[in-house]
């Protein structure tokens, strides 16, 4: 239905915004210090040593490896309004597309994030040696998780700001094994409320790989975005206004030791 076909006299005023998922990407990453033109450089501290005490001293240079990101995607959007249809409308269709299309954004974000980390992710650092883990019982979900954390732990990752990125499917299996929780509460940031497994936060997000559940620590991975531009004009070629939008965002692996990744199918009878 187009706009023009929402007219006060015959639809309701409210407007119905569409389900999307909650973004994540915020909270699984690692945000640049600054922001400055279209590259980010991270630093990566080098490894530490100590040495036996003799009677002197010889001293070591800090050194830092540095990991470039540059803002290689871009998204955009634009609409506008005719003006007879805007005298018409009840409801404040201008902010609500644009609140659409943010959502939207922050989904395409949150799949590119999680891809880039299951791209980048150390290698052996799977719990299971076959292609797919294939889930037959309901507690072999959790045992999977337990063995990523494990992974991780190996690593020496710690034990703060470690998360595990699962779907819906693969939680209606947890919320089916009690060494989970028997009522777990998902929070609006999809975080499962006092869900922990192995020491990683549950978070539950649509926009994870397809068959995949991603462990990772939160400097395992870096990411920034930032609007370009967005600006309200006036049409010169129609009586009507319009709004455009554009992103740019991008997401680097720092750390692949700090990332694990179960492929699975599930087998359920």
């Amino acid at each position: 239905m187009a706009v023009a076909n929402f007219k006060k006299t015959l639809w309701e005023g409210a407007l119905l915004s569409n389900f999307h998922s909650v973004s994540v990407a915020d909270t699984i990453t690692t945000k640049p210090s600054d922001k400055n033109g279209d590259k980010i450089i991270f630093n990566r501290v080098g490894a530490g040593s100590l040495k036996d005490y003799t009677g002197t001293i010889a001293w070591d240079e800090i050194t830092t490896t540095p990991v470039e990101m540059t803002f290689g995607q871009k998204k955009y959007f634009a609409f506008s309004l005719d003006d007879v249809d805007k005298a018409q409308l009840v409801a404040d269709v201008m902010t609500s597309t644009t609140s659409e299309h943010g959502a939207v954004l922050s989904e395409t974000i949150d799949g590119y994030v999680l891809g880039k980390a299951v791209a980048g992710v150390k290698t052996g650092n799977y719990p299971t040696k076959t292609t797919a883990k294939s889930i037959a019982k309901v507690s072999e979900a959790y045992d999977c998780i337990v063995d990523l954390g494990t992974l991780l732990g190996k690593n020496k990752v710690p034990m703060n700001d470690r998360y595990v990125v699962i779907n819906n499917d693969f939680l209606n299996l947890l919320q089916k094994d009690d060494r989970f929780t028997r009522n777990p509460e998902v929070l609006a940031n999809g975080i499962v409320n006092n869900a922990k497994i192995n020491g990683m936060t549950v978070i539950i997000s649509e926009e994870v790989p397809t068959n995949k559940v991603v462990a990772l620590h939160k400097s395992a991975t870096g990411y920034a975005k930032q609007i370009d531009e967005l600006e309200a004009m006036r049409l010169q070629t129609a009586f009507a206004d319009g709004i455009r939008g554009l992103a740019v965002y991008d997401s680097v692996v720092l750390r692949p030791e700090a990332i694990a990744v179960l492929n699975y199918t599930i087998a359920l009878a």
